[in-house]
């Protein structure tokens, strides 16, 4: 089956599951009042033990050690973003807050709730032992970087970041998860087959219930108002399905980089806003109506911008 098509299927499982969400907000079952448990639920249980389930079901010692490249590439891949996204702030003149929360929306992509179900979907055999490797670097990006562009740079909320703040922002059960599951697979240990398959299924909730959030928390914003912010538009058209066909050009002329490893990235950097980044604009008091109403506008064109990725690199 083409990429297209796998990630075609995945689409409409999110747009189902998404949906049920909505129907959850509209007869009251999720408020705002408790979307945030929900969250907390995905983001520090379901999805760190998906990511640890997966990575030490599918990899060898051999094959951590034969991708350390997939580290390295990511690292180059949020430099790209980060261009990228300060290239579009400065064309659309955006300032102070707003200016910040773009470019973290921008350059953080919806890798957990999006990004690991799709990539799985195309490389069952790799993609999680990928998805390890390229969180390394990610969660360090996005607990330093991140912090800083949605910590508020004007008005009353305005804080100085230092590094002891940070730290403990990296000490998070995604981290944990992620270290552990390299160690388990460098020694080549496996745990007993009932912690395994009872920690393999709540990590499969881990999808249903992010789209499901993110169906829930499309129904408390003020909509219409961010269907005519132009940059939205911009960025998914050049964030979202130039720069991955690019980024997958890259990688495909260089020597030695594998074809799942050159799709993995190159669909992961696809991906919408992060949820997280909204929620985090929420916490330091930043622009956060403005980041939930870009999660909103990605995630929605991401429908159309995703498969379209998948169709051009699937033909190239």
């Amino acid at each position: 089956m083409t990429y297209f098509l796998i990630v075609i299927r995945q689409i409409a499982q999110f747009i189902l599951f998404a949906g049920i969400g909505v129907i959850a907000a509209k007869t009251k079952i999720i408020t705002r009042e408790n979307i945030g448990m929900l969250s907390k639920l995905v983001v520090r249980i379901a999805l760190p033990l998906y990511i640890f389930t997966n990575t030490i079901n599918g990899a060898t010692r051999g094959d951590l050690l034969d991708s350390w490249v997939v580290i390295l590439l990511t690292v180059v891949l949020y430099a790209v973003a980060y261009v990228t996204a300060a290239g579009l702030a400065k064309a659309f003149r955006l300032e102070g807050n707003r200016k910040q929360v773009f470019k973290a929306c921008t350059m953080f992509g919806n890798i957990g709730f999006m990004g690991i179900p799709i990539v799985a979907s195309l490389f069952p055999e790799t993609a999680m032992l990928y998805v390890a490797l390229f969180t390394i670097p990610d969660q360090l990006i996005l607990w330093t970087v991140g912090v800083v562009l949605t910590s508020p740079v004007e008005g009353k909320h305005a804080v100085a970041l230092n590094a002891k703040t940070v730290g403990k922002k990296m000490l998070n059960p995604m981290n944990f998860a992620i270290l552990l599951a390299v160690l388990l697979v460098l020694l080549n240990a496996h745990l007993p087959e009932t912690l395994g398959t009872s920690f393999t299924r709540v990590g499969q909730m881990a999808t249903p219930l992010a789209m499901i959030y993110l169906g829930a928390m499309f129904c408390f914003i003020d909509i219409p108002q961010y269907l005519r912010r132009p940059e939205f538009y911009v960025e998914a058209v050049v964030k979202m399905v130039a720069v991955p066909v690019l980024f997958y050009l890259l990688l495909h002329a260089l020597p030695g980089i594998r074809e799942d490893i050159a799709v993995t990235l190159s669909v992961l950097l696809a991906m919408p806003t992060m949820t997280t980044i909204a929620m985090q604009a929420e916490i330091q008091r930043s622009d956060a109506d403005y980041s939930s109403g870009m999660v909103f506008m990605t995630t929605l064109l991401s429908i159309v911008t995703i498969p379209a990725v998948c169709l051009l690199i699937g033909h190239l």
